[in-house]
């Protein structure tokens, strides 16, 4: 992570039903999911309106931007604009220990500070957004196992192919079925 994304709660904001605005850009850097690396080139804008509720600091908004990942079949580059909403739930008092409605992972405690970090947040919003398997297109031929060629780009000539076609049969437990003959 390379950036930050910081809101200083004013002592005016502590007053129930009190809300603010706040917005910024965060260069977020990488972003991890699972075994894929998301990198955003630009800047990530966020806004959020922090709301007191009584007992917490509601956190909503939303961030956006464009992240760049290897595609899942043919790891070539590919894009994604992501909008993604921002949500979080900040307990004034840090003596409470539950919230009804809550699950204990629901929700944080507001630091001493006053400070929190939005940071967190929106890397969760992200994660949401990103695909669980990145692809350039849906039709993604991905690469030839024999000799590596991107097949999106017109058959390798290795007769690879055929090994896929192979490969593809062997690993479906039901191509045997199509060797039985019904008529």
């Amino acid at each position: 992570m390379t950036g930050f994304a910081t809101i200083k709660i004013p002592a005016e904001l502590f007053a129930p039903a009190e809300s603010s605005r706040y917005e910024g850009l965060l260069d977020l850097g990488v972003l991890h999911a699972g075994s894929d690396e998301y990198r955003f080139a630009d800047s990530v804008a966020w806004e959020v309106d922090v709301t007191n509720t009584g007992e917490a600091f509601l956190v909503s908004g939303r961030a956006s931007g464009c992240a760049v990942v290897h595609c899942a079949r043919c790891l070539d580059e590919v894009a994604f604009d992501l909008e993604a909403d921002i949500e979080g739930y900040f307990l004034i008092d840090s003596g409470q220990e539950h919230v009804e409605g809550l699950d204990d992972d629901e929700f944080d405690v507001l630091p001493a500070n006053h400070e929190i970090d939005l940071v967190p947040l929106i890397e969760a919003a992200f994660l949401v957004e990103v695909p669980f398997v990145p692809l350039c297109r849906d039709d993604c031929a991905g690469l030839c196992p024999v000799c590596g060629a991107n097949l999106n780009e017109g058959d390798c000539g290795c007769g690879g192919d055929a090994a896929v076609r192979d490969f593809d049969e062997a690993a479906n437990p039901f191509s045997v079925l199509r060797k039985i003959d019904l008529g």
